[in-house]
């Protein structure tokens, strides 16, 4: 390692001077932003993964003893894209349509029983038992064919708790109406 390396690593992890740390780092921009872009292979990622992994420099240096930057700051580099990577591939998202709407119907058609008045009015009494936003949520899904987007703006509701009070609701109706039916 360099002499004035090791002195602005000193200087640095003695003072907190952020001036310091970016005249540190500035020389190692374009090889974090090239280990960067091989993993990513988007521009705007590795660009932001860069600054990224100079702010996380900001807390580690000021704790950690480094000897050799050079390796160290390509080990840090190589383990933000990894852990990045792992965390986007663990979130699935999922993009609705706006016209979209999910139809048990036509999910579960095989499995489904015969729509009976009977089992009309146990799921109307049980409707009636869950609570304000999984029956209001519920009713513009299911009975209205609303999608989610369009649930969330009569209601008011961020979309995820849209899709939380329908999961849940679904299952607690289905719970009532098993209990109800014993």
């Amino acid at each position: 390692m360099e002499q004035s390396e090791q002195y602005l690593l000193t200087a640095y992890r003695e003072t907190g001077n952020l001036q310091l740390l970016g005249r540190l780092y500035e020389p190692y921009m374009p090889l974090v932003y090239g280990l960067c872009f091989k993993y990513y292979k988007d521009e705007a990622k590795s660009e932001d993964a860069v600054m990224q992994i100079f702010e996380s420099l900001v807390a580690k240096l000021r704790v950690h003893e480094v000897s050799n930057f050079k390796s160290w700051l390509y080990t840090l580099a190589r383990n933000h894209c990894l852990m990045d990577l792992r965390t986007e591939s663990r979130v699935s998202t999922v993009d609705i349509e706006e016209h979209l709407v999910e139809s048990d119907r036509l999910l579960h058609q095989q499995y489904e029983e015969p729509i009976t008045e009977e089992r009309l009015a146990l799921m109307e009494s049980c409707l009636e038992e869950l609570n304000e936003e999984q029956q209001r949520c519920i009713r513009l899904f299911y009975l209205e064919q609303k999608c989610y987007k369009d649930v969330a703006a009569i209601t008011g509701y961020d979309l995820n708790k849209v899709k939380s009070y329908i999961q849940n609701g679904k299952r607690n109706l289905k719970i009532c109406m098993e209990r109800k039916q014993e």
